[in-house]
């Protein structure tokens, strides 16, 4: 739109043309770092290279200082490494519950917790906010509607994990469970070619 404006300055009003391209040059930089922002936030360098409670609590500080959210992470910063789609998987999850929660909810406060044990990573999103009414818990349990949940259970699921959504007055929580060592598909792939099973 803006360009198209330039253009008819180009034609009628030449003196607003400065105006105008100093406007645009203006929409290319915020363009700019919001591209940059977004492509962080999908998949943040720190997550591969500090691992998960760092990026986390690097995103959680970040949307409680730009929100009024107040959110209570819990999550052991010794917590073990884990195949990096599985990783991904918890950070974006995280994520999508947030902005969910921050969106839609009506709470002010989140709390996440994500605990171990050998085998199993247990991730736990958990507001007090207004809740989702049963017939719409009951359709997006069976249909899986809404692009947000939608997404957040094909995640958990190509990462072999299992999702819980449990809502009622007092808020909501999300409950994904995921295996903690899952190995690579690269790896299996390789695995089976040279005759290991």
């Amino acid at each position: 739109m803006n360009l198209g404006q330039i253009q008819d300055y180009a034609k009628r009003d030449p003196a607003r043309l400065p105006e105008s391209i100093k406007y645009a040059e203006q929409l290319i930089q915020d363009l700019t770092r919001e591209i940059r922002t977004t492509s962080y936030l999908l998949h943040p360098p720190m997550l591969d290279e500090n691992g998960l409670p760092s990026a986390l609590r690097w995103y959680t500080d970040g949307l409680a200082q730009r929100s009024d959210l107040s959110i209570d992470l819990h999550i052991p910063g010794d917590l073990a490494r884990v195949a990096p789609d599985v990783e991904l998987a918890i950070f974006r999850l995280v994520q999508e519950c947030l902005t969910n929660i921050h969106r839609h909810s009506g709470s002010k406060t989140a709390v996440i917790r994500i605990t171990r044990e050998p085998e199993k990573i247990y991730v736990e999103v958990q507001d007090h906010g207004r809740g989702i009414s049963q017939e719409r818990l009951a359709e997006i349990q069976s249909q899986g509607v809404g692009v947000g949940l939608r997404g957040m259970r094909e995640r958990v699921r190509q990462s072999h994990g299992e999702l819980t959504i449990d809502s009622n007055a007092l808020g909501t929580k999300i409950t994904a469970v995921f295996p903690a060592k899952t190995p690579a598909v690269k790896e299996q792939g390789l695995l089976s070619r040279h005759g290991v099973a």
